[in-house]
């Protein structure tokens, strides 16, 4: 049987069965990413501000009941065409010829609300109405419930529940340090050979100490490095209580183990976050851009007298930005503006610090 299709009808009909198989593929990852969300978030309550019902609202419409029952996974397909149905009563109820009352004032409470229970997780709809009467204002629990339910914030004994990264650093700041490996190449006998160079940073000072330097590391001697830094005399941990590691199977549990004995709490990084150890990583770039990526090591020896040169020079010759600009380990008196300026060199001119002549 002939087709009675002009050849550009013909070639309309592919486009378009092709498009519609694409948005099908389309569709079918999206319902499927859609459920694997879903399934994350297990049992917990979805909290949708006002314009996310009606960008919801909006759209299902559109599509219809039957439609809906097929792809809703976060919502019925009945709570959508609800909110469909208020958005039109909305419309007509004369709400928007309505002057509003006081917005500026209202908008500063939502602010303050927002700010009280994102900054104070255990604090609850009474200890925010109580902070806000010290802030002049006088608010029911029932609109701070509302805001706080709009700007999708859980109830205190929820929002308690979870301690962000950083709230974790400030409470603990001054007793955690970290520790992490980098690589570094050097010609030896045997050719170029990777070394493995094991540090521990303090993270409110900023000090650094290489730990440990091997051409072949492994889990027995990481902890005779972790050993020697717990000794009891001057071991670095000893005025710490949490070292961040990551996930490198050279942290054997025997390490997690004599870390804990010494009153040590390891903490283990998730998988692929360079970003929560970033002190440690900023070291890395620091030891790298300023002094190993500008020099050839000849040698173990030679590596190690360059690595340990550096870390001098930065624990005690460099200021950090992180500390605002200042130094390590401070002056012993504050600097003037008399006497000549001397520059104290390191590694044949590579690093360079300034100070004043007695």
């Amino acid at each position: 049987m002939r087709s009675h299709l002009h050849p550009w009808q013909l070639l309309s009909v592919i486009v378009a069965g092709y498009l519609n198989a694409e948005q099908q593929r389309v569709i079918d990852y999206l319902r499927a990413e859609n459920q694997i969300l879903r399934e994350q978030l297990g049992s917990r309550r979805f909290r949708f501000t006002d314009d996310q019902r009606r960008r919801l609202a909006v759209l299902g419409k559109a599509l219809g009941r039957k439609k809906l029952t097929e792809i809703c996974s976060i919502v019925t397909p009945d709570t959508i065409l609800r909110w469909h149905r208020r958005l039109i009563a909305k419309k007509y109820d004369g709400s928007c010829k309505r002057k509003p009352g006081r917005p500026r004032v209202m908008q500063e409470i939502r602010r303050l609300v927002v700010l009280l229970a994102s900054e104070n997780r255990s604090w609850g709809y009474e200890r925010i109405e109580g902070e806000l009467r010290k802030l002049g204002h006088h608010v029911a629990r029932t609109t701070i419930a509302n805001i706080l339910r709009d700007h999708g914030l859980e109830p205190a004994p929820e929002r308690a529940k979870r301690t962000t990264w950083t709230e974790f650093l400030r409470t603990h700041w001054d007793s955690i340090a970290a520790t992490d490996f980098f690589t570094v190449e050097a010609w030896t006998s045997k050719g170029l050979t990777r070394y493995h160079v094991l540090f521990v940073i303090d993270l409110s000072t900023r000090r650094v100490e290489i730990a440990g330097i091997s051409g072949t590391p492994h889990g027995a001697w990481v902890e005779r490095v972790m050993r020697r830094l717990l000794d009891d005399f001057d071991g670095f941990l000893l005025p710490h209580r949490h070292l961040i590691r990551d996930r490198d199977p050279l942290f054997t549990k025997a390490v997690d183990e004599l870390l804990r004995s010494a009153g040590v709490e390891p903490i283990k990084l998730p998988p692929r976050s360079p970003n929560l150890n970033a002190y440690a990583e900023r070291f890395v770039r620091s030891i790298k851009s300023e002094c190993l990526d500008r020099i050839i090591p000849i040698g173990e020896r030679h590596l190690r007298c360059t690595i340990d040169e550096y870390v001098e020079h930065y624990n005690r010759d460099r200021p950090h930005q992180g500390l605002g600009n200042e130094l390590i380990e401070p002056l012993e008196r504050p600097p003037t503006t008399n006497g000549a300026v001397t520059c104290e060199e390191r590694l044949g001119g590579l690093l360079r610090s300034y100070s004043r002549a007695a």
